[in-house]
């Protein structure tokens, strides 16, 4: 132990006497270390956006919307034909067993006012089930009842988008909007939920009963009054998401009469793979940013290497010195390794403030998420003393196994 002091006291000597070299060596390190955790800390805040996106939508989430069909050989697009209805929603609650909810939904675009202020936004027709199934919850007020539902009551519930464009920082429970002419209770407002992984506002919407909705709002389709724009369906886990799928093909392929290799009118779509692969996508570049930022920390370590071997050649008397006066093989090989380490691990502390700091100003300037994890930390700390050791080993050992006579003639 008494040698380790000893060799780290004589190594921060020789640092001191070429502090600008010194510094200039571990300079390397330093932008290694703090592009490693600036870099990694943008792919990481980008990654945990995208997870909270994901959360936003809901849990186990499925959606079902009209497919493609054809008429007299033409193909109209999705969703062309209201092919869905309220009562597929209730047979697929009702029939799948491995599904636990399933809302259907209308929507439209409508204008809203409340005095002298209005607003544009989304209106949606939905049912309570709807609030379960997308994990919402109530900032003020409460959401609809079925009671609500069966009576098509002109109530409505706010996102926070709607609600501080038209009321400012007041509560608008219980005040009354009036929507297409129509007057509407507001029952209470939904807890913000933010951008969708799609990029769009979810808390620009009104929520409304689906009854009132197709009543008094958006209309009825002429063709069939029960008609639906999509099904929002819950699984029961995340396990039984693939199975919940194949129930619902199933059930509603007979439902809507399709024979055996017939085209489907309708679309069911798993959203948490989809914006899955947008996570791993973003976990992807955090890790090609750190393999990016590490070369740094390779070019900082081949510094340290070059430094060293021109320290060991200035030093070439005193190494003789040393070695004439009984110094060891393993005590010269101690001192030039703790040399480049503690060169290293300085730069790497420096590094790490230096990288905090960065992801603070590129969140503040540049309004990217950056999560900095101790992991990180930690990662970088460590990979830049193995650098240390790595790249200061040749010349340690090229000191220590130098020709104690040669040394004392070196000029």
């Amino acid at each position: 132990m008494n040698k380790i002091v000893g060799s780290i006291r004589i190594a921060l000597r020789a640092l001191k006497v070429n502090r600008m070299r010194s510094a200039l060596t571990m300079l390397g390190i330093i932008i290694g270390v703090a592009a490693v955790i600036a870099m990694v800390g943008v792919g990481t805040g980008a990654t945990a956006r995208i997870q909270d996106q994901i959360q936003s939508i809901g849990s186990n989430l499925i959606i079902v919307l009209p497919g493609s069909v054809s008429t007299n050989g033409v193909r109209l697009g999705s969703g062309a034909v209201a092919s869905l209805t309220q009562d597929d929603a209730k047979a697929i609650a009702a029939e799948c067993p491995s599904v636990a909810l399933a809302a259907p939904t209308v929507r439209g675009s409508v204008q809203v006012v409340y005095g002298s202020n209005n607003w544009a936004t989304n209106a949606q027709g939905v049912t309570p089930d709807y609030m379960t199934i997308r994990d919402y919850t109530m900032l003020s007020g409460q959401f609809f009842t079925t009671q609500d539902v069966d009576a098509a009551a002109k109530i409505a519930v706010l996102g926070e988008t709607v609600a501080t464009n038209l009321f400012g920082d007041n509560d608008p429970t219980g005040q009354v909007v009036i929507i297409k002419n129509v007057p509407f209770t507001v029952a209470g407002v939904l807890t913000p939920k933010g951008q969708s992984p799609t990029g769009q506002d979810q808390d620009d919407v009104i929520l409304l009963p689906i009854s009132t909705a197709t009543q008094k709002v958006l209309g009825a389709n002429k063709a069939n009054a029960k008609a639906v724009n999509s099904l929002m369906v819950q699984a029961m886990n995340p396990q039984a998401m693939d199975q919940a799928i194949q129930e619902m093909d199933e059930l509603l392929r007979e439902r809507h009469k399709i024979l055996p290799g017939g085209d489907e009118d309708f679309t069911i779509r798993n959203l948490t793979e989809v914006f899955a692969a947008q996570e791993t996508s973003a976990q992807v570049m955090s890790i090609l940013l750190g393999a990016i930022a590490s070369v740094s920390l390779i070019v900082g370590g081949i510094g340290i290497m070059n430094i060293m071997l021109v320290s060991v050649t200035e030093r070439t008397r005193e190494i003789g010195l040393r070695q004439a006066v009984g110094a060891k093989t393993h005590d010269i090989l101690m001192q030039f390794l703790v040399e480049a380490v503690t060169l290293s691990l300085l730069g790497g502390i420096i590094g790490i403030v230096v990288g905090l700091t960065a992801s603070v100003l590129i969140s503040h300037f540049a309004h990217w998420a950056t999560q900095v994890s101790p992991m990180s930390i930690l990662l970088a700390f460590v990979f830049s003393a193995v650098v240390g050791v790595f790249f200061g080993y040749y010349p340690a050992r090229k000191a220590a196994y130098m020709d104690p006579i040669e040394a004392l003639r070196y000029e």
